[in-house]
């Protein structure tokens, strides 16, 4: 069978079999759009997903990504590579007609620099990474920049924390939103100690900020560790909802290997974007669950699977 056809018989049957060599194999010598639109929502890879397949290049993974039929790109460093690299990036996607998602603002860190203290000096660390997120927008073409608060400081109570984000995040909205960057702001499992933990939380916090330029990042993986009650709090959380991410539990790793029913929670949110007329970003932000190229075969077919829902 030629890999034309194999591959949208892969792609369109949920159940077909799928092996390392008719994904993987000479992958780059075929035309880029082969299996673009295949999925229904857009999913978004990183790099070093495909590292076995696609080898180490960057240029290469996109292509890769592309040719199976990825039509976004999510890069939390973004704003860590030099800006040729940024710019190579953003114009092989360009062609290829992919969509970058998040790049992670940088602050110092997750838990550092805490916009809960409302110290001046930590205020401004976060003002100066909005103003180069900016910058880094611009050159990459994306949208979305990730943005995490930082700890609780629990010498403070806690309304007066959420008072000192918000003020904070509002100064930051202003800077972003005249350069049409949204910054989503994301809950976090990795540890207790993190201010920002639920979607709710967020929610609030969205509303009182209230603009466009601050939404959520619904992270299911983290979500479902927090809270659980997915499709609900999507429900509830539906308009200040910017972006999502992807990993399964236990284990964060593809859908499928865990406890999360990726299929209908895919179908549930692919059903109510399309009745408001909404596309959102996939973020892919997991890893593999098996080593090299078969781990990388796996991992497409659990998405293949995944994205099987009848609409």
């Amino acid at each position: 069978m030629q890999r034309r056809n194999f591959v949208k018989s892969t792609f369109g049957l949920a159940g077909a079999a799928v092996t390392g060599e008719s994904i993987t194999g000479n992958w780059h010598s075929q035309p880029t759009s082969l299996a673009k639109n295949t999925f229904k929502l857009k999913y978004a890879p990183h790099f070093g997903m495909f590292e076995n397949s696609a080898g180490k290049d960057l240029i290469d993974q996109l292509k890769f990504m592309a040719d199976n039929g990825f039509t976004a790109l999510e890069d939390n460093g973004m704003m860590g590579r030099d800006v040729a690299t940024q710019e190579k990036i953003a114009k092989e996607m360009a062609r290829l007609g992919m969509t970058l998602g998040v790049f992670v603002l940088d602050k110092g860190g997750n838990s550092q620099n805490t916009l809960a203290a409302g110290k001046p000096e930590f205020i401004e660390i976060f003002l100066n990474g909005c103003r180069k997120a900016v910058e880094t927008a611009k050159r990459v073409n994306t949208k979305f920049t990730t943005v995490v608060p930082g700890d609780f400081d629990r010498s403070l109570p806690i309304g007066i924390q959420t008072g000192h984000v918000i003020d904070a995040l509002r100064r930051g909205a202003d800077i972003l939103a005249p350069a049409g960057l949204t910054m989503v702001l994301e809950p976090l499992s990795d540890t207790p100690n993190l201010f920002l933990r639920t979607s709710d939380q967020t929610y609030e916090i969205c509303r009182a900020v209230n603009s466009p330029a601050c939404k959520i990042l619904f992270d299911i993986y983290h979500m479902q560790k927090n809270e659980g009650h997915i499709i609900p709090h999507i429900n509830w959380c539906w308009s200040e909802i910017g972006y999502f991410q992807i990993g399964d539990n236990p284990g964060r790793k593809e859908p499928t290997t865990g406890e999360i029913n990726y299929k209908n929670v895919f179908k549930h949110i692919y059903q109510k974007q399309k009745a408001e007329n909404k596309e959102f970003i996939f973020g892919m932000e997991h890893g593999n669950s098996q080593p090299g190229k078969d781990g990388e075969v796996a991992l497409i077919k659990a998405y293949v699977e995944s994205d099987s829902f009848t609409v």
